[in-house]
């Protein structure tokens, strides 16, 4: 220009919005990358925070499945009436074994096994034809020396009349009266021989000494008979009454004091399931068996429908009264250990061994007479290594029923 100032020349209305178009472009690219930036970090710190979140409950779940998780229970209170349980044997009230008295041979029998005989049954007869032959001649003696006896009698007394008018002498008199007295001695004798081969001849006759069955027949007909002169002798019958039946019973010394004569026992036996006959204790053999430290107990049944047999295997059940304060517990929930009995029990989160004793077993429950009441939370069945202070967490409660 004339003045000399530079003149611009104006761009054109394209560039100009080209260049407007740029600085936006620019300017959403900028937006974009800070965004994106924005978006990464906080990815990142949303994978920090996860991955912390993790490694916290991976901890606490490590200290939780460090806490051992126990099943409990409450321990039940005994039974008012509690029974002792114990196995006897079963033996006839009276038995006896059937022998011979006289040697011989058997001629025949009467009654065999399982018969019910009465006393005084015949049960066999013996055939001695020794002992009759004995007898025989024992009373043919015996007639022989009662004969020599009356003349001895008959010349004593004539030789006694003669002598007080001296027609004899005093010596002649006195050898009548001392042949006399011999001969009376010599029947004496001979008599006795006579009732011992009797009473002999009566052993041909075997009976029943009481009233009974049966049991055993050891002979038969034409069996020789030793009465036990010439070796041992041989059983006959086996003779057992059993209208009342006796059983003996081994208590265990701790028991002891609870069984008393004239209590009333319950008796079952295996060949009547569900059915219950009646005891009585009648006596104890008043001493403690070193051995098994147990007292003899004897019980008696009636048996007058004779359903029991000798011979069985019973069960006595004696009725024992219940220890005061006394409880139940499983018998897996014991620790034996070397300071002595111990059960675990749960006391404000933690596991402590209680010491406890212990009174009757019922084979899979205990009775605890202390140490524990049915308020303790016991630990069933708890871990060998089990100490005071470890911390438990309560898993589930088993339900006890109490003892029958």
């Amino acid at each position: 220009m004339p003045d000399g100032t530079e003149v611009r020349e104006l761009p054109p209305p394209e560039a100009e919005q080209q260049q407007k178009s740029a600085a936006r472009r620019s300017r959403v690219a900028v937006v974009i990358v800070a965004i994106a930036m924005l978006a990464l970090g906080l990815g990142i710190l949303r994978g920090i925070e996860g991955r912390r979140q993790a490694e916290a409950t991976l901890a606490q779940t490590t200290r939780e499945d460090a806490v051992p998780t126990v099943t409990i229970l409450h321990p039940q209170p005994s039974a008012p009436d509690q029974e002792l349980v114990l196995p006897g044997n079963v033996v006839a009230y009276t038995s006896a074994p059937i022998y011979a008295r006289t040697d011989g041979y058997l001629k025949r029998w009467y009654f065999d096994i399982g018969a019910h005989v009465k006393q005084g049954d015949l049960l066999a007869e013996i055939e001695a034809p020794e002992v009759d032959e004995q007898l025989r001649k024992a009373e043919a003696d015996l007639a022989t020396a009662r004969e020599n006896t009356s003349l001895a009698a008959i010349t004593a007394a004539r030789r006694e009349y003669l002598a007080k008018s001296q027609w004899v002498s005093a010596q002649d008199r006195d050898n009548a009266v001392t042949a006399y007295a011999a001969d009376k001695a010599i029947e004496a004798s001979r008599a006795a021989d006579v009732s011992r081969l009797q009473t002999l001849q009566s052993y041909e006759k075997v009976y029943a000494p009481f009233d009974g069955v049966i049991t055993a027949r050891n002979t038969d007909i034409g069996h020789l008979i030793n009465a036990g002169a010439g070796g041992t002798a041989a059983e006959l019958f086996a003779l057992a009454a059993i209208d009342q039946l006796r059983i003996y019973v081994s208590v265990p010394e701790a028991d002891v004091p609870a069984v008393r004569v004239g209590e009333t026992t319950k008796v079952l036996v295996n060949e009547f399931p569900g059915e219950t006959f009646r005891g009585t204790v009648v006596r104890t053999d008043h001493a403690i068996d070193p051995q098994s430290r147990t007292l003899l107990v004897e019980v008696d049944v009636d048996n007058a429908d004779r359903r029991l047999l000798p011979g069985a295997y019973a069960f006595v059940h004696f009725a024992l009264p219940a220890a005061a304060h006394s409880v139940t517990i499983p018998a897996d929930a014991l620790l034996f250990r070397a300071e002595g009995l111990r059960v675990g029990v749960v006391r404000d989160g933690r596991a402590e061994l209680v010491p406890i004793r212990i009174g009757r077993d019922y084979g899979d429950k205990v009775e605890v007479v202390s140490g524990l009441s049915a308020a303790d939370t016991v630990i069933e069945n708890p871990s060998d290594s089990l100490v005071s202070g470890t911390a438990v967490r309560v898993g589930s409660e088993k339900k006890e029923k109490p003892p029958t």
